[in-house]
């Protein structure tokens, strides 16, 4: 495996692994929302990594070594030397937003012969995070997992961009296929945050959109709770998720909001909020979200039989808000766990997607971070 990482800010190029002359790589850019929409800088993008296989999200903060940036442009180009990798697309508008049927579409396009892992890369906007999963497992071998994230827009929640080859464009899903018995995944996702205040019951919920709670309506709820930062919705919902514990699910997930209708008072989470489920809000302290950073990083590196040599992380917008001066050490502090001989690339997004743990079927997640670790 051979890899090359930069990034691109105030109009430089800055290399942190060597530039070398790769073969077929997959190159993966992760950058600010407004940069994906400049003609220039995409030329810039295909110039320095002049490659087909190029994939664009954007995002909420970039990840990349050691450090957190904003209003940049990171690339990792990664060359497989034993191994191979297929990529795939497709477009939420060309399914009327039905997230089940896009996710179960692009399983459909991958050769399931030798498939080894899977890597999702959607927009953040429009898409049921949950739905997408069920879609792509519906037709999955057990013995494959899925990682990947939900791409973000900072905290302005306007439009988010993603493409395969192509300019990035809104409603684009990319689902990227390894293949090959020398590749060795391993995951994990951990939060952080605690729940706080009294237990409720999910009373009117359709898929992800959440209407009432103990009957009554969602928005209200929060209002009270956010005081004068109701005002700033739904960036302020960000520092109070909710966990969510559906009926015959044996962990809760956490659920983040990305929109609000203040009409109905309902909210809109990455992820489905079922009926009936209990929940409660939750918080967390910087310490407490770095202590979850360390925890995914320990169950990932756990039980492998090679060191990573590159090293995925997915994190929430909502830590990044909390953490604020101190987000770059959650990444530090996983890094001290993982090694740092490995190529470390990733975001800050709208939705993580991961096991909970090794062998696990896929969820979606809100408010964690998420390993995905590659070698071959």
């Amino acid at each position: 495996m051979k890899v090359i990482q930069a990034y691109w800010q105030n109009n430089t190029w800055t290399y942190i692994k060597p530039k070398l002359k790769l073969k077929d790589p997959l190159v993966l850019v992760f950058a600010e929302r407004t940069l994906l929409e400049r003609k220039e800088v995409l030329k810039n993008i295909r110039e320095e990594f002049p490659y087909k296989n190029i994939v664009f999200s954007s995002t909420a903060g970039e990840i990349i070594g050691s450090q957190v940036l904003e209003n940049s442009i990171t690339i990792t180009a990664i060359e497989f030397e034993k191994s191979s990798f297929i990529i795939k697309k497709a477009n939420l508008f060309d399914f009327g937003k039905d997230s089940y049927s896009i996710g179960k579409n692009l399983i459909e396009q991958l050769p399931s012969k030798d498939l080894k892992h899977i890597f999702i890369i959607s927009e953040g906007s429009f898409v049921n995070g949950s739905k997408l999963i069920e879609g792509i497992e519906s037709k999955l071998p057990s013995d494959v997992k899925v990682t990947g994230g939900i791409c973000g827009d900072n905290d302005r929640f306007e439009k988010t961009l993603v493409s395969f080859q192509k300019d990035p464009t809104e409603g684009e899903i990319v689902i990227i296929g390894f293949y090959g018995d020398s590749l060795e995944f391993s995951y994990a996702s951990f939060g952080g945050w605690v729940p706080f205040g009294p237990e409720r019951i999910i009373t009117k919920s359709e898929g992800n959109i959440l209407y009432e709670i103990d009957g009554i309506p969602a928005l209200d709820i929060y209002s009270k709770y956010l005081g004068e930062k109701a005002f700033e919705l739904p960036q302020s919902a960000l520092l109070f998720p909710l966990n969510v514990q559906a009926s015959g699910k044996t962990q809760p997930v956490v659920r983040t909001i990305l929109n609000i209708n203040q009409e109905n008072k309902s909210m809109i989470f990455a992820g489905d909020v079922p009926e009936n489920s209990r929940t409660q809000l939750m918080m967390a302290s910087v310490d407490a979200i770095i202590e979850g950073a360390i925890d995914a990083a320990k169950i990932a590196i756990d039980n492998r039989k090679k060191a990573p040599e590159v090293a995925f992380l997915v994190s929430c917008i909502g830590r990044k808000m909390v953490m604020d001066q101190r987000t770059e050490e959650e990444v530090e502090e996983v890094l001290e766990i993982i090694g740092k001989n490995s190529a470390t690339a990733g975001f800050y997004s709208y939705g993580e997607i991961a096991p909970f743990h090794q062998g696990e079927n896929c969820e979606l997640h809100n408010q964690t971070m998420t390993l995905t670790l590659i070698s071959e």
